[in-house]
């Protein structure tokens, strides 16, 4: 391994005898899932385990547990094991604290109980300090965040960002900027910075100082960004109540457009002024400007910007007095470089850094001018999140994949760097979390074919106790059929993850139905619990359900997720076809009656398998992107370089330019109001099927929704139409 480092810790492997399924392959007659059972209106059949939970309570010394059987929460003491008489329930095992501002919403620092902010009718109001008081009348407020301390909120309002006192008859709420508009918003995003930069539903575009002496915010000129209209054809359900559309119209940049103009500012709340920040090292380069975090002390900014395409990430100092930058370093990349978690910092005034520049995600340690002290892990797989650090030891507890890219494991590192300790035992997707003082932890664990369990583990791992989940009724009413987990070796030797639902006894080769996403590090398998009722009833029909990890989706880190660089589709579709190809000659699959379904990268994949390879008799295409020219800049431009500079790569990633090359049959899904990946995908698509001369596809629209189909009458009517084109192109019936 990298750097001299190995992985040690315990060999032990938890027997897990009584908690793996015995899944119903005996013959016994049981109870048929029907069509109904598998999605609403309906009451949809639940293979979901009953699962215990747990907390610590009792500053760590206790456990606090939830059986799965149900009934009163167990205090359990940790070192004794045993229960506690008469010990106080702290609330539901395993509820979760508050966890810092929602939208449109503040708490009191670290979300806990204080004072707060709601909004109420488009106003600002103060609760949770004696009687609700509003900090503003006349409505439109958004994303109202309350600084630590609590004596100031901050708000957007008419997409100004403003600042007001929480103090009672104290002077007026400050306007920090008075530009805002349609075209220039401050303090809260637009649309392409939440969907693809700082999280989907997430517009909070300002952040205080730890002290609440200063506020962050972005600023968004959108002069030059795009307008697309969305049309809602249906916006009443009764004709006699609306007889009008209603356009929606967006500013949303597509591949190779205009993006908004992000600059940076700071608010010194005492002064009242704004210091921009210093971005002028950068001359006139196209910004991204990714992430806005604070230095402990409040001192500084911790920006972090990235070039148009995304090919290299600085991460940045701003000084809060004068606005100068400072850059600490650049991440590079052969392809992308991935936005990944802010920087964790210190007593010292280092900090961890996650990166990528090996080719896997692992954690490095940095002094507080920025250089390089170690790397703190050196492993061949990713390592995801740091869970627990203690300086005073001098260790730091991570999550990460581990041997098994579909598994996700706790580790133990040195922030020396060195041995790298592997804490959680056996296979599947392991969730710590470790009590006040770090002598113990809990592992919530399930794999494939094996149940929930939670464990009581000391510091090193051991198990001192185990609570199991239990099998759902409907697992023994409808016969649950078992998840085979294989690892498929594609035409040149790449492993693929993948499972497979095989129908009971077939007596003849049987037809596969392919769920997929396959979109860059978006596995599709993972090694834990997880049965649908619709792939149940699939294979109680006689249908074999196969879902694959592609590789650029196969969490085996930047390396492999970068085999999709400026080429969507490319390799994807080479792997599903192998994977087919292995069930059908491994398994008893019909490799004349295969089936492929997605939504949105999935419906992309499939729309593109049809047009672009033969193995594939049957589509279901939801709300695909059908030519990546029609997505929005940011998430494109990361993968596919700019239409631009990348032509090639987008005439081969594009189902509408190779419409003429349809095999089999599409089914087309689309939610006419999607404001993520618009109709006009499907609309260009079906133009180009028809100017093609096509005839073996039909279109399904859905009225009122958006990137998803949201009421369930629609999704049981999608459900029912899926199921049909499968009886007629897979069953024959």
């Amino acid at each position: 391994m990298d750097g001299g480092m190995r992985i040690v810790g315990r060999v032990l492997v938890v027997g897990l005898a009584s908690a793996v399924v015995a899944f119903a392959q005996d013959g016994v007659r049981r109870e048929r899932l029907t069509l109904a059972d598998t999605t609403p209106p309906g009451q949809v059949v639940s293979f979901a385990p009953r699962a215990p939970s747990g907390r610590f309570v009792g500053g760590g010394r206790q456990v606090q547990i939830s059986l799965a059987g149900g009934g009163a929460p167990t205090v359990v003491d940790v070192a004794t094991l045993q229960p506690v008489e008469g010990a106080p329930v702290d609330g539901p095992a395993g509820e979760a604290e508050p966890r810092g501002p929602g939208r449109g919403r503040g708490r009191g620092a670290g979300g806990a109980p204080g004072p707060r902010l709601e909004l109420r009718g488009g106003d600002v109001v103060l609760t949770g300090a004696g009687e609700p008081r509003p900090l503003t009348s006349g409505g439109g407020c958004r994303e109202a965040h309350l600084a630590p301390g609590g004596a100031h909120a901050s708000f957007v309002r008419g997409n100004d960002l403003w600042i007001a006192p929480t103090a009672a008859g104290v002077s007026e709420a400050w306007r920090v900027t008075d530009t805002g508009g349609e075209q220039t918003l401050h303090g809260v995003l637009d649309w392409v910075y939440q969907e693809e930069v700082y999280g989907r539903g997430n517009f909070q575009g300002h952040w205080w100082s730890p002290t609440g002496a200063h506020v962050a915010f972005l600023s968004l000129d959108e002069s030059r960004v795009k307008p697309f209209t969305v049309v809602d054809h249906a916006p009443r359900p009764r004709i006699d109540d609306e007889r009008a559309v209603v356009a929606e119209v967006t500013r949303y940049p597509k591949a190779g457009d205009p993006n908004p103009v992000a600059t940076l500012s700071i608010a010194d709340v005492a002064g009242r002024r704004v210091v921009p920040a210093d971005l002028s090292r950068y001359g006139d380069a196209e910004l991204l400007l990714v992430r806005v975090a604070w230095t402990p002390s409040g001192s500084h900014v911790v920006l972090q910007v990235q070039d148009r395409i995304q090919t290299w990430l600085d991460v940045d100092l701003i000084d809060a007095a004068t606005g100068e930058l400072r850059q600490l370093f650049r991440e590079t990349s052969t392809n992308w470089v991935n936005v990944l978690a802010q920087p964790r910092f210190l007593r010292d005034g280092g900090f961890l850094w996650f990166s990528e520049r090996s080719g896997y995600q692992n954690l490095y340690r940095y002094d507080a001018d920025g250089a390089l002290v170690t790397a703190v892990t050196a492993v061949p797989f990713n390592v995801l999140d740091v869970v627990r650090i203690d300086e005073d030891r001098g260790f730091v507890w991570l999550t990460g994949r581990g041997s098994s890219p579909i598994d996700s494991h706790l580790f133990r590192a040195s922030l020396a760097g060195g041995e790298l300790a592997q804490l959680t035992q056996g296979p599947g997707v392991h969730r710590a979390t470790f009590g006040d003082d770090g002598s113990h932890f809990l592992d919530s664990v399930s794999a494939i074919g094996m149940l929930p369990e939670l464990r009581l583990c000391d510091a090193d791992g051991a198990v001192l106790a185990t609570w199991a989940g239990e099998l759902p009724a409907a697992a023994a009413t409808y016969g649950l059929r078992e998840q085979e987990l294989v690892q498929i070796r594609a035409r040149d030797g790449y492993p693929l993850d993948a499972t497979l639902i095989r129908p009971d006894e077939p007596s003849a080769p049987f037809p596969i139905f392919v769920d997929t996403y396959s979109g860059p590090d978006a596995p599709s398998v993972r090694n834990q619990w997880s049965h649908s009722a619709w792939h149940q009833f699939l294979a109680q029909e006689g249908i074999g359900v196969l879902q694959v990890n592609v590789r650029s989706a196969s969490g085996r880190g930047q390396l492999a997720t970068g085999t999709c660089y400026r080429q969507f589709g490319v390799q994807e579709l080479l792997d599903l076809e192998d994977a087919v190809a292995w069930a059908c000659a491994e398994r008893g699959g019909d490799p004349t009656r295969v089936a492929i379904s997605g939504w949105s990268y999935g419906g992309f994949m499939a729309a593109y398998a049809l047009t672009h390879s033969r193995a594939f008799a049957l589509g279901f295409a939801g709300a695909g992107v059908h030519d990546w020219q029609l997505y929005d800049t940011i998430y494109t431009e990361r993968y596919m370089s700019t239409p631009q500079l990348n032509p090639d790569g987008y005439r081969r990633s594009s189902v509408i330019e190779a419409a003429k090359d349809l095999h089999g049959h599409l089914v087309i899904l689309h939610g006419t109001i999607d404001d993520n990946v618009h109709l006009q995908n499907t609309i260009r698509l079906l133009a180009a099927l028809q100017a093609a001369g096509q005839d073996d596809f039909e279109l399904m629209l859905y009225p009122g929704s958006r990137h998803g189909v949201r009421s369930a009458e629609q999704r049981g009517h999608m459900r029912r139409l899926m199921w049909r084109a499968c009886e007629r192109q897979l069953l024959g019936r």
